[in-house]
């Protein structure tokens, strides 16, 4: 603001002199040939042009910076938040790989994740009793999981009640009162004979000693309760045969969750044993109480299995499906930088310049995040690289970036730095890599996508190689690796640390290392791979070692750890210290 107070100062005292303040106006404010018009109310009125890669490099008209590149415009209602924004070069926006979205407004669906177990359906089961009392003497079902035909025999039970009740049948049937013979044969249906096990008997005219017992629907036996030999009554549970067509998933929801879910919502979930199919299906029914002692919510899914092999008891990865009510602004997860006193995102305000800006967020639903205030919508925010960004954004940070560019011209044009292959693109004369700093340039350690001189070959460089750049910066403010050859960096260092942490899942631990000056590592705790779990046995917390740590395929990998002494300070599991 205070350029803009001083240009219309110059502005009013030149007009009172006549004609001459008319033309030092028409070279201040810019008309069509710039691309942009003025309509006298100051909204798009563009004070004066900067470089991208230095604010102080100022001119009142379109042209180039010292680097060559294109000036942007600073327009009167942005120049009072300049301060805040962070400039980019164009060429470093695409090596970082910056990717960005807009903020987009619409319903956002929460969905619970959760597991769950595949059950029998309880409605389709079928109980097995006898109505009499009696032995099972012949038992065709032999354990329970066996598979059941309709139809098929499953025991032959002796009654003497059924015995007695099929000769007062045959009795009643070779005399000549038609009723006693109607209800003898009503008795014989209530004790359990079919019909065509009575038209058996009609046929025959002997009472059978033993009565077969046949199952009424396919399944499988889910529970046994009988053996050969044994006496039943009424009571006696015999057998249950389960139904497969359609199964029960039972999930756990948890206690704070569980006012998200209703009947009806529809659900997808996963088994391992299929792996890559998703099987879905919708809430059948939610359970009126919560486990005393999970304390979660359980909730049914029905559905059939169709062919697939779908077993009671197989686990379940569970996602139900929560339609929001409302349409909310919503950013993917990966745009919120959290931490610090507060979320932030970083704006894409357009050629090439950056703003952090702090954001309030609401509920989250998989990949996406509720905005609740700090952005609108079609706001262009930052997805990829946002991290590197948003360390520039602050009013320090800036400065001195700033003040480092002034001294841009006496930089070198070409450094020397170690890095690692990470990639390569032989066609494209692409190359990644991981490299450490490069001060004289102001570059912290990082991955990026450079390009590489025809005369460099790329036939010999290997993925995990440790190598030497050679990169040389070009006069529109490019980059291009010109030579590269293997790095005097070590692949194997020996250092001193302590235990903080191991992971025998992930055959990781966490160490409290000193300095590395080979490998220019500072002293820190870092999560590094062993090369055999079984190093981790003999760690706990707290203890003092040597470890050799070896450059293998691209990874640092810990190849050995020798204790220094035996006492433990600390007295802490090491397998419950969290994993690295």
């Amino acid at each position: 603001m205070k350029r803009l107070t001083v240009i219309l100062g110059i502005a009013a005292l030149v007009l009172l002199s006549g004609g001459i303040g008319f033309a030092i106006a028409y070279f201040l404010v810019p008309k069509s040939d710039s691309g942009q018009s003025s309509d006298g109310s100051g909204e798009n009125e563009i004070l004066y042009w900067v470089a991208p890669m230095d604010p102080n490099y100022r001119r009142d008209k379109p042209g180039k910076s010292p680097m060559g590149m294109d000036l942007v415009p600073v327009y009167a209602d942005s120049a009072s938040s300049e301060e805040d924004v962070v400039l980019v070069d164009p060429h470093v926006v695409q090596n970082l790989g910056v990717r960005t979205e807009p903020v987009k407004n619409g319903r956002l669906n929460r969905q619970v994740r959760t597991v769950g177990y595949i059950e029998y359906d309880e409605n389709a089961m079928h109980h097995v009793h006898t109505r009499v009392d009696g032995w099972i003497e012949k038992l065709s079902v032999k354990a329970q999981g066996d598979p059941i035909k309709q139809g098929q025999i499953l025991f032959e039970i002796y009654s003497p009640t059924l015995v007695n009740a099929q000769q007062e049948y045959l009795m009643a049937k070779s005399g000549s009162d038609e009723d006693i013979t109607v209800a003898s044969r009503e008795r014989l249906e209530s004790l359990g004979l079919t019909k065509e096990q009575i038209d058996e008997l009609d046929d025959s005219q002997t009472a059978s000693q033993r009565v077969r017992v046949y199952a009424k629907s396919d399944g499988v036996v889910g529970m046994l309760g009988v053996r050969e030999g044994i006496f039943v009554t009424p009571s006696t549970h015999a057998m249950s045969i389960a139904e497969l067509d359609r199964v029960w998933l039972v999930a756990e929801v948890l206690e704070r969750q569980a006012g998200y879910v209703e009947v009806g919502q529809a659900v997808e979930f996963e088994l391992d044993s299929a792996p890559g199919k998703t099987y879905k299906g919708e809430v059948d029914y939610v359970y009126p109480e919560l486990d005393p002692v999970s304390r979660s919510l359980k909730v049914r899914i029905t559905f059939d299995r169709g062919k697939d092999v779908v077993r009671p008891n197989m686990f379940a990865r569970v996602k139900i499906l929560v339609e929001g009510s409302e349409p909310v602004l919503h950013v993917t997860s990966t745009a919120v930088i959290r931490g610090g006193l507060t979320d932030r995102v970083v704006l894409d305000l357009g050629d090439g310049r950056f703003r952090s800006t702090p954001v309030v967020i609401g509920m989250e639903a998989d990949d996406r995040v509720e905005v609740l205030e700090g952005l609108k919508s079609g706001d262009k925010i930052v997805t990829s690289g946002q991290f590197m960004i948003d360390s520039e954004s602050n009013i320090e940070a800036a400065l001195a970036r700033f003040e480092e560019a002034k001294k841009e011209a006496a930089r070198p044009t070409k450094v020397s730095v170690n890095a690692t292959v990470r990639g390569s693109t032989r066609d494209e004369k692409k190359i990644r890599v991981r490299h450490g700093r490069v001060p004289e340039w102001g570059w912290m350690a990082m991955t990026m996508n450079l390009e590489v001189a025809d005369v460099v070959m790329l036939d010999d460089v290997e993925i995990g190689q440790d190598v030497i750049l050679d990169i040389e910066r070009l006069e529109d403010g490019g980059y291009v690796i010109v030579d590269i050859h293997p790095s005097d960096v070590p692949t194997k260092v020996s250092v001193d640390g302590v235990v903080r942490g191991r992971n025998r899942e992930k055959s990781t631990v966490r160490v409290e290392l000193d300095p590395v000056p080979e490998w220019s590592w500072d002293a820190k705790t870092r999560g590094l791979r062993v090369q055999k779990v079984e190093m981790l046995d003999d760690l706990q917390m707290g203890q003092e070692v040597t470890i050799d740590i070896e450059k293998l395929e691209g990874s640092n990998v810990i190849v050995e750890i020798r204790p220094k002494k035996e006492d433990v300070t600390d007295s802490e599991d090491p397998a419950d210290a969290g994993s690295p």
